[in-house]
C-alpha cells in the first residue's frame, strides 16, 4: 500500500533552478547599473555646460558683446545684477538692470563637485587637458566659451572631444 503524503517544501532541484534564474538575471542587469552613474554625470554635465553657454551667449547681447570675467575663481557678472558696463551688485536697482543669468552660484562639474571658474591657458584655443587638478570649469575670457576641468572630461574616452558637447 501506498500512503499518499503531501509534501510541504521545495526539493533541492527546484531551490537549485530557482538561484540559477536568479544568477542569469543579476548578471545582465547589474552591468547596465554601473554605467548608469557615470552617464548621469554626463548627461548633468551636458545640461550644465549648453546653460553656461547659453547664459553667457545672454550677457554678451545685453552688455553689446562684452563677456563675463574671471574674477576670483567665478563669474560673478553671471550671478549678480550687472550694469551695462559690466559693474556688479548684490541687488537690483536702476543702475543694475541686468541678470542675474543664473540664480545662487555656479552649477558644479558633476564629475568633481567643483563650481570654481580658471582661465584657459592659451586664448581662443579650446583646452586639451586639465588646466590644474582642483576641478570646475575653463573658461576663455575672450570668446565666451567655456568647458570642464576635470581628467573624466579629457579622459582616454575621447569625451574632450568637441561632439561631447553638443
Amino acid at each position: 500500500m501506498r500512503s499518499s503524503r503531501r509534501r510541504n517544501a521545495f526539493t533541492l532541484i527546484e531551490v537549485l533552478i530557482v538561484v540559477v534564474i536568479m544568477a542569469v538575471l543579476a548578471a545582465t542587469i547589474i552591468p547596465q547599473f554601473s554605467s548608469s552613474s557615470k552617464d548621469a554625470k554626463q548627461s548633468a554635465l551636458k545640461f550644465d555646460v549648453h546653460t553656461l553657454r547659453s547664459q553667457i551667449e545672454l550677457y554678451k547681447v545685453h552688455h553689446l558683446g562684452s563677456l563675463p570675467t574671471v574674477q576670483n575663481n567665478s563669474l560673478p557678472q553671471l550671478v549678480q545684477y550687472t550694469n551695462a558696463s559690466g559693474g556688479t551688485s548684490a541687488t537690483s536697482d536702476a543702475a543694475h538692470p541686468y541678470g542675474p543669468y543664473i540664480n545662487g552660484e555656479l552649477p558644479r562639474n558633476p564629475f568633481d563637485g567643483q563650481n570654481r571658474v580658471v582661465s584657459v591657458s592659451l586664448g581662443g584655443v579650446a583646452p586639451t587637458a586639465v588646466a590644474d587638478a582642483a576641478g570646475g570649469w575653463q573658461y576663455d575670457p575672450a570668446t565666451g566659451h567655456i568647458w570642464p576641468n576635470n581628467a573624466e572630461y579629457f579622459g582616454a574616452g575621447g569625451e574632450g572631444s568637441a561632439d561631447f558637447l553638443k
